[in-house]
């Protein structure tokens, strides 16, 4: 059986109605199951999560992506989150049955028809047709402020679509990767230049982890700040080894770790990890747990 996992991130985390209208479209989508979906209010952001048959995922993903076109107006978008459109990234992974080529061809196929959309497209990771774009934050640079005039050099060229600002959808980044764990860090102050200082000693461009991405955001409705955060490779850069560096600096600048979010969903190997480190059992597994031992029999069975 074949399974492909579809992440997309939509710029709207505060209006539930539109939040809501997406989830019931995926849940409702034949041959795909909606895993998880949650919301950002001061990233004003969502993110889906969803998996099932490459050809059903490509065929429910555009009409997800159709919709939130039309739910979803960037001319009023604000957020702390950087984003480039409505549909701000869609990234496919492959999970079982399936290669990252099959993956590719599937970021390739959603890539044309959103462009047939009228929505200027960039294909990035293991999509990327130009090496330049390999990088999401490459991709995204100057967000949608910065897109219409972006669009007129040649290196604003879109892979798919027209070469036309859209100012109601800006424009969706596709591409195909391996899986990640987006991560946050909240932290116990409103100074956003700590979560900055911290994300620069976290991340890989800047001299942290290699397989870190990280930014410094605000969360003003709550009074705190956050280090954002993609681990891109959680068995080279497990969480726990991220967590207690972002600590160690925040204790650095006198400010306590408050709590940490999980977007979306994570592999069970990065909890595994976890787990052995925190509760020093350097043998565990998930063979120990319970429900998922009684998973398994119940797979065996069919």
């Amino acid at each position: 059986m074949k399974l492909l996992e579809c992440v997309p991130n939509v710029s709207e985390g505060r209006d539930s109605e539109k939040i809501e209208a997406l989830a019931t479209l995926l849940s409702s989508s034949s041959g795909v199951a909606l895993l998880d979906y949650s919301s950002d209010p001061d990233h004003n952001r969502s993110v889906f999560t969803y998996v099932g048959d490459p050809e059903k995922v490509l065929a429910a993903t555009m009409e997800f992506c159709a919709e939130a076109y039309g739910l979803i107006d960037m001319r009023t978008h604000t957020g702390c989150h950087p984003r480039l459109g409505a549909v701000d990234v869609v990234p496919f992974v492959p999970l079982r049955g399936i290669e990252m080529e099959e993956a590719v061809h599937v970021a390739h196929a959603l890539g044309e028809a959103l462009g047939a959309m009228g929505v200027p497209v960039y294909f990035y990771e293991e999509a990327a047709l130009r090496p330049e774009r390999c990088n999401l934050a490459d991709c995204r640079r100057g967000e949608y402020e910065k897109l219409a005039e972006h669009l007129c050099g040649p290196e604003g060229c879109p892979d798919a679509g027209p070469a036309e600002f859209n100012p109601r959808c800006g424009a969706t980044v596709v591409g195909a990767r391996h899986p990640l764990i987006a991560f946050n860090v909240n932290l116990g102050t409103s100074n956003l230049a700590v979560a900055q200082a911290i994300a620069r000693a976290v991340r890989h461009s800047s001299g942290g982890f290699r397989y870190v991405k990280a930014l410094g955001m605000e969360l003003k409705d709550r009074g705190l700040v956050q280090v954002s955060m993609n681990l891109v490779n959680h068995e080279q850069t497990p969480i726990h080894r991220v967590v207690e560096s972002v600590r160690s600096e925040a204790a650095r600048h006198g400010v306590p770790v408050v709590e940490c979010e999980l977007v979306g969903m994570v592999p069970l190997g990065a909890i595994e990890e976890a787990v052995r480190h925190y509760l020093q059992i350097h043998d565990f597994s998930s063979a120990k747990i319970i429900e998922a031992r009684l998973l398994e029999a119940e797979l065996g069975d069919r």
